[in-house]
């Protein structure tokens, strides 16, 4: 590995957000999770979670951007609603749903600074009916169209570009984020996935 290869991997590193993180549930299309995964690295999103209790678990990505895409972004696999929500309630997560309601708030609205879940739901139908009954909150992405919704990774790309530009304002991408042992485990784990 060339030293200018490996401080690009440390740069990352060091700009990698361990107190957010994108839940998709039930979605269908591979290549929106895919998009999901790409925007998460762009914006130093570490931990991606993919439920699936009515749609198959990707086995693999049969296509280059998502196999490059998983390359950098940890994936978690969760077979269950209330086996994931639970887990990130525990880990101190704030867990925030994509859904239209009464009750929503505005995504420019939200302090997204805070240790926060955001979660997306199935292209059709959205989130369950279990995973709203155990969000702490709903938000909405504000629009003045005919149509009020929008393709998944599209509407996780606007929120989690909302989530870095607050972040960045803070001054949480000044510093390193994830704690020292996770980092040198990701450092070994890329190095390794580049000489594959």
């Amino acid at each position: 590995m060339t030293p200018e290869r490996k401080e690009k991997l440390s740069y990352v590193l060091d700009h990698r957000q361990g107190d957010v993180v994108v839940v998709m549930e039930n979605v269908e299309d591979p290549r929106n999770i895919t998009a999901v995964m790409r925007s998460c690295d762009g914006v130093g999103i570490q931990n991606v979670h993919i439920i699936s209790t009515s749609v198959k678990r990707p086995k693999k990505w049969s296509y280059y951007s998502g196999k490059s895409a998983e390359k950098w972004i940890s994936l978690h696999h969760h077979n269950s609603v209330a086996g994931c929500i639970n887990m990130l309630k525990e880990q101190g997560f704030t867990i925030l749903t994509t859904r239209l309601s009464d009750h929503a708030k505005d995504l420019y609205e939200l302090d997204l600074t805070q240790k926060i879940a955001l979660v997306f739901g199935n292209e059709s139908i959205g989130i369950s009916e279990e995973l709203h009954s155990m969000a702490d909150g709903n938000f909405l992405i504000p629009q003045v169209g005919m149509l009020q919704s929008l393709n998944i990774s599209v509407a996780c790309a606007i929120s989690i570009y909302e989530v870095f530009r607050q972040k960045r304002l803070a001054g949480h991408y000044d510093q390193a984020a994830l704690p020292q042992v996770q980092m040198a485990q990701l450092m070994e784990q890329w190095k390794l996935s580049e000489s594959d």
